[in-house]
């Protein structure tokens, strides 16, 4: 299913929005061994979440909470996420909010500011067209685009603090 999200919230983006795909199951993580506070050695996307202005979380709810693999890749990056909005899609067979809600405490950790709007979506395979691709109802179709609307306005505002009034170190 997260593919098939991921391309909706893609698809819905501004077009003058330079989007950077980045599949957790495409992505190789150093050791965990070599993990420390603050991060470890940089990782094959470090580069990429660093560019980043803006991330939108697409995943699952995993008994609960959010997968181990999404884990994994928060911590193995720190100053990378550090100062930026994010906004979470999660889905489940209840919609995903209770990965929503662990999500924003994590990344509050990191100074990650979430957006109030969040989407959460409640059994999307049954929103699957004949091509596998993710087709919900108008409401959800509108509901991200308020979401996407609020996380350009925090990714403009947060970027234009951070090159003219950095957070002191």
């Amino acid at each position: 299913m997260g593919p098939a999200i991921a391309r909706w919230v893609v698809a819905a983006l501004d077009p003058s929005i330079d989007a950077d795909l980045i599949d957790i199951a495409e992505v190789t993580l150093p050791d965990d061994e070599l993990l420390c506070p603050g991060g470890g050695p940089k990782s094959e996307v470090a580069h990429r979440i660093a560019a980043a202005d803006a991330y939108v979380f697409v995943t699952p709810e995993y008994n609960h909470s959010y997968p181990a693999s999404l884990k994994r890749l928060i911590d193995w990056h720190y100053g990378e996420w550090h100062h930026k909005p994010a906004t979470v899609v999660a889905y489940g067979v209840q919609g995903g909010y209770a990965t929503i809600e662990h999500l924003r405490g994590v990344l509050a950790e990191l100074s990650v500011v979430t957006t109030r709007r969040v989407i959460g979506l409640p059994a999307p395979w049954r929103s699957l067209d004949d091509q596998g691709r993710y087709a919900p109802d108008t409401d959800l179709s509108r509901a991200l685009a308020a979401t996407l609307t609020e996380l350009r306005w925090w990714a403009e505002v947060l970027a234009d603090a951070r090159r003219s009034r950095p957070f002191p170190a």
